[in-house]
């Protein structure tokens, strides 16, 4: 049950209320916004909520026990801050939400009805519908380390070691010609051999996706034509010259590490793990098969 102040009470069991939904989103990169259904704009705890953007919310369902509770926000890409293009791009998921009920006409009067984080954003033209997970959702999420024969490390970090300002793990390019928000041809690889920077890492360093970081789907290489192929889409526009720069990648197998980064102690794997061929093993002679 939500507490709500005396004055909001008050105001509430008058039966004429002024209320309205806010909602304030904080991206992983340290971007808050906020947004409201009323018509003016609201401001309150050193945030604007914007009017402009024409979101409405579902109702909000809460279930006992410790399933994830969920609603979905719909609006429309109208909010200059707001863009389409950063949508795409990936830079609202996971964005820590919180979603108020807001007496517009005394803001200080607000209770905080749901937090929680975005989830699936589903797009359509200017339109889009966002799904706002609540907190439950996080004990959904793996915690520490799994037994598997892949390395859980990520490639250059304090545990993989392996230093990638080396000029044999980095490379730097410009875009040639552009297929598409995610696939592009690129100058400036061509002493790389095919695949080498599959699984890496692609920072753009100018343009409208400057410090953009998008991991790389494939990198090929035939003949003098190089191609990349990113696993989301990039903030547009994208144009011919723009800068990136882009990190070797890595399968996590054992023997990629060795032949690679010559960096097996430090593989954080474990690749002799029985499997299921374990279960087959005749345990001794004359015994069936387990």
């Amino acid at each position: 049950m939500k507490q709500l102040s005396s004055d909001l009470a008050e105001h509430v069991a008058t039966g004429a209320t002024t209320l309205c939904w806010c909602w304030r989103l904080t991206r992983r990169d340290g971007v808050r916004q906020g947004f409201t259904d009323h018509d003016c704009d609201i401001a309150f705890d050193e945030t604007v909520f914007e009017a402009a953007a024409g979101m409405t919310a579902s109702e909000i369902r809460d279930t006992a026990g410790l399933s994830v509770d969920n609603l979905e926000v719909t609006g429309g890409v109208s909010s200059e801050r707001l863009s389409e293009a950063d949508l795409a791009a990936g830079l609202y998921d996971d964005a820590a939400v919180e979603i108020y009920r807001v007496n517009w006409t005394t803001p200080e009067q607000r209770v905080l009805m749901r937090s929680g984080n975005l989830g699936e954003v589903k797009r359509s033209g200017a339109a889009f519908t966002a799904e706002v997970r609540g907190l439950a959702h996080r004990l959904q999420e793996t915690r520490g380390r799994l037994f598997q024969y892949t390395c859980d490390a990520d490639l250059g970090d304090a545990r993989c070691q392996v230093g990638l300002d080396d000029p044999a793990f980095r490379g730097t390019g410009a875009l040639v010609t552009i297929a598409s928000p995610s696939r592009f041809t690129v100058s400036g690889l061509g002493s790389f051999a095919d695949g080498w920077f599959t699984h890496g890492l692609l920072t753009f360093t100018s343009g409208a996706a400057e410090a953009q970081s998008v991991e790389v789907k494939q990198h090929t290489k035939s003949g003098d034509v190089v191609g990349i192929e990113l696993w989301s889409r990039a903030r547009l526009p994208l144009t011919p010259g723009q800068s990136f720069t882009v990190t070797a990648g890595c399968d996590k197998r054992l023997a990629t590490c060795q032949a690679k980064f010559a960096n097996v102690v430090n593989f954080r794997g474990f690749p002799h793990m029985p499997g299921n061929d374990f279960l087959t093993v005749v345990s001794r002679p004359g015994s069936k098969s387990r």
